[in-house]
């Protein structure tokens, strides 16, 4: 019997994928209220978008699947590169350079623990 799972999914975050990853690397594999405290007190930009993620998820699971919250984990949670907006940076001399915002589409799946 496959396990059930439940998915939260952010679309075009103004953030860069990389720095996105270092806080997801941190929580991968972590049981869901451990994964929470972590992203609450871990000093990056991405924190603020991966704590609402998992509360999403969360709520997901209990509300669409009905999954025990106590015994929910991060099984999946990974990032893809969105658009990028160019832009355009005045340089000397009349030249412009261009600057990219990146963006990042940022999964998190939670599952239980059987």
């Amino acid at each position: 019997m496959e396990s059930m799972e439940a998915r939260a999914v952010l679309k075009t975050a103004r953030i860069s994928p990389r720095k996105v990853k270092i806080v997801l690397d941190l929580i991968r594999g972590k049981d869901y209220e451990l994964a929470l405290a972590t992203v609450k007190h871990t000093p990056k930009a991405a924190s603020e978008y991966l704590e609402k993620l998992l509360k999403s998820a969360a709520a997901n699971a209990e509300n669409n699947h009905n999954m025990d919250k106590n015994n929910l984990y991060v099984a999946e949670c990974f990032v893809c590169p969105g658009p990028i907006m160019k832009r355009i940076m005045p340089r000397a001399q009349g030249r412009a350079y261009r600057i990219l915002k990146r963006t990042s589409h940022i999964t998190v799946v939670l599952k239980e623990r059987v």
